[in-house]
């Protein structure tokens, strides 16, 4: 079988929802871990959420047109609810019999995980349903603004109850889906040199580290400038607080106006040349927007995938 799965938003200006999580972040994991399955299962996956886009529409028209033209069997949007905090559960969208009868067992394995049954309902409205060839589905996996829904959230249960609603199995032996470095656990010296190289963060002569996994003056000076950068105690080893700001950086979440994101922004802040205090405010989104501007992005101001490839690739 061959599926396109289309992780939700993910690509500004097309970007989620904001409750007590972010859906893009949310959106992104879970589609990841059900492409990982799938093609643990022996299917074929088409990766349909775009790089980039101009606009929302072109970004719903780009993930359309993979699907389409990658003849895909069944195609799958993964999305997450926000609505007044108080609604919560799970509902499948479809528009077709034939997708109906695909979003049912989908819906059906979400809701064993203890979420709230709205149904299967019409997504005749929905942009990708309407313009996608194939039997198509959209998977509201839960609200993001309930505290209800997200403390029985999981980002593994709900991409195995996705998988074995489309196929009736899931795999029999652990998949690693696409990293989220935010839980990487590797600590040793020379990740930690690789890391600080890959955030441009150079040593007190300027210069990129040597990536050979011995601690020396240079990674220890490239250390304590990272950690005066983020906000941690500047010891020049790197200790717990550290490694969170590092594994936070490359895990490059979605950052908007207005977010106090603490070491993420404190290092977006020191990229774009402001004095870093860890609050996205209007200096820092005129600087942000003018890093978009030079180097050829949409200006908006908000710091996705597109933006984060110019930074750390």
């Amino acid at each position: 079988m061959k599926f396109g799965i289309d992780s939700g938003h993910n690509c500004p200006p097309d970007t989620g929802a904001s409750g007590i999580k972010f859906e893009d972040n949310l959106t992104l994991d879970v589609g990841n871990r059900v492409i990982a399955k799938l093609r643990a299962l022996g299917n074929e996956v088409v990766v349909c959420r775009p790089s980039s886009a101009s606009t929302v529409t072109q970004s719903l028209s780009k993930r359309c047109a993979t699907a389409n033209t990658n003849k895909v069997d069944i195609y799958v949007s993964i999305h997450f609810n926000c609505f007044n905090g108080q609604a919560n559960g799970t509902e499948v969208y479809a528009t077709s019999d034939t997708g109906t009868k695909i979003a049912k067992p989908v819906l059906d394995e979400i809701v064993k995980l203890g979420f709230f049954n709205r149904g299967v309902k019409s997504g005749s409205h929905l942009y990708v349903l309407k313009n996608t060839d194939m039997p198509a589905i959209l998977v509201e996996g839960c609200f993001i603004d309930s505290a209800k829904d997200m403390n029985l959230f999981n980002a593994e249960a709900m991409a195995n109850a996705i998988v074995k609603g489309l196929t009736g199995k899931i795999p029999t032996t652990p998949v690693n889906p696409v990293p989220d470095e935010e839980q990487n656990i590797d600590k040793t010296i020379q990740r930690l040199q690789k890391a600080l190289n890959q955030l441009k963060i150079t040593d007190k002569n300027g210069k990129t580290l040597v990536e050979d996994g011995f601690t020396g003056a240079n990674t220890k000076s490239a250390t304590e400038k990272f950690q005066t950068i983020v906000g941690v105690q500047s010891t020049g080893v790197a200790d717990t607080a550290t490694w969170d700001a590092i594994n936070l950086i490359l895990a490059k979440r979605i950052i908007r106006p207005n977010h106090a994101g603490g070491s993420v922004v404190r290092y977006l802040q020191y990229r774009v040349g402001v004095d870093p205090d860890g609050v996205y405010g209007p200096q820092t989104e005129v600087a942000i927007k003018n890093f978009q501007k030079q180097n050829g992005l949409d200006a908006d101001g908000i710091v996705g995938p597109a933006s984060w490839q110019k930074l750390i690739g």
